[in-house]
């Protein structure tokens, strides 16, 4: 059986719900079969989130994380390709700190890639039927703080595990104009047990071998 842990980010920025959280509880509460999944909530915090989640990995010792953020404006659910060494704040976390142009981890390298089979997970959310793609840039908040911190304690203190970032568009209530693209929670949740199924079963270095890039 393996082991997962899923975590999602409280609300921040004025709103009163993520939907990256949302999704998380759905699919802690029904996992997929052959998995036992575990949800955390990070808090939306610079350092305080990579605190939560290295103790949330050493509390449940999953051999597989997948982290969720909120992606406010994508239309599908993109899985992260990299993290960055960089905190480059538009604006505060929930603590109000605002860092600029300091890494996430000092003498840190600039970027690290998810153990993930990025492209494969992104198949396996299409063939759930939910709109997917690869993403190249994680932005320079709180995700991409932990999506590059998640890389960084894989490598330096939990080799054992694999794990990766996704992003997640907003929830139809987070739309009030209706103009937005958005994703009721449930329909992540779908796509995100297709997508964790075939994680757990695909190693890295056999991801597909699919055109996924971008010219911009």
């Amino acid at each position: 059986m393996t082991r997962v842990l899923i975590t999602g980010f409280a609300p921040f920025g004025g709103e009163s719900v993520n939907p990256s959280w949302r999704a998380a509880t759905l699919v802690a509460a029904e996992p997929p079969t052959g998995l036992t999944v575990t949800a955390a909530e990070l808090p939306c915090v610079f350092g305080e989130s990579l605190d939560t989640l290295r103790d949330a990995i050493r509390a449940k010792a999953p051999d597989l994380v997948l982290c969720l953020g909120q992606a406010g404006g994508r239309t599908g659910v993109t899985v992260e390709r990299a993290g960055l060494n960089l905190d480059d704040a538009r604006i505060p976390d929930n603590a109000g700190r605002q860092p600029i142009d300091e890494p996430v981890i000092a003498d840190g390298p600039a970027a690290y890639f998810s153990t993930l089979p990025v492209k494969a997970c992104v198949a396996a959310l299409r063939e759930a039927g939910v709109p997917a793609a690869v993403s190249n840039t994680a932005g320079t908040f709180v995700c991409n703080h932990v999506a590059y911190g998640l890389g960084h304690l894989i490598a330096t203190e939990f080799p054992h595990i694999r794990g990766g970032f996704v992003h997640v568009p907003w929830a139809p209530e987070q739309v009030t104009d209706g103009t937005a693209p958005s994703l009721p929670p449930a329909t992540v949740a779908h796509g995100l047990r297709a997508l964790l199924t075939t994680a757990a079963r695909t190693p890295t270095e056999r991801d597909l071998k699919v055109t996924e890039g971008a010219t911009h």
